[in-house]
């Protein structure tokens, strides 16, 4: 059971539990997305099954080390790799995430050095995989979106510097 305060993922949104409250003799968790506060979500506490911890530090940490190893989506038709970039972000997985993000880092930078503009879709979902990630490590790493970033950033290059 969550406690009001806690910080949970709730489908994939990162949420903090404003309330429990009782409607019918069942209790409900009112949760809030961290990024939209203006919308309230009721959740049941019984038989819930969309709603975890969020990651902690040192599974953070730990997942940072792995960045390196985690594969890219290989493969040149869109309609595929899209397909692919839906499945990966609705496993809700943070390997997911992040194959999303190096995946679609590497299409638009191939592009870009190509001098082709980036593509609309790997840059919609490039922009989704972040913001999901990087909401959670921040609250985990208690740092703001934007630390949280440069801390992965540097972390993943000194982690490469140090197996070079």
């Amino acid at each position: 059971m969550y406690n009001i305060g806690d910080f949970v993922v709730y489908k994939r949104d990162v949420c903090k539990i404003k309330e429990i409250k009782t409607i019918n003799n069942k209790n409900y968790y009112v949760i809030v997305p961290v990024t939209d506060e203006s919308l309230t979500i009721n959740v049941p506490v019984e038989g819930i099954t969309d709603i975890r911890n969020i990651i902690s530090k040192d599974e953070v940490d730990s997942l940072i080390k792995k960045i390196p190893s985690i594969e890219v989506i290989n493969c040149d038709n869109d309609k595929f790799i899209e397909y692919e970039y839906k499945t990966l972000l609705h496993d809700m997985t943070h390997e997911g995430l992040i194959k999303i993000i190096k995946t679609t880092y590497i299409r638009n930078k191939e592009r870009v050095d190509n001098k082709r503009k980036i593509g609309e879709k790997d840059d919609i979902y490039f922009k989704k995989a972040e913001k999901l990630l990087y909401t959670e490590f921040s609250l985990a790493l208690n740092m703001t979106y934007d630390e949280t970033k440069d801390y992965v950033l540097s972390k993943v290059e000194e982690n490469i510097k140090k197996n070079d």
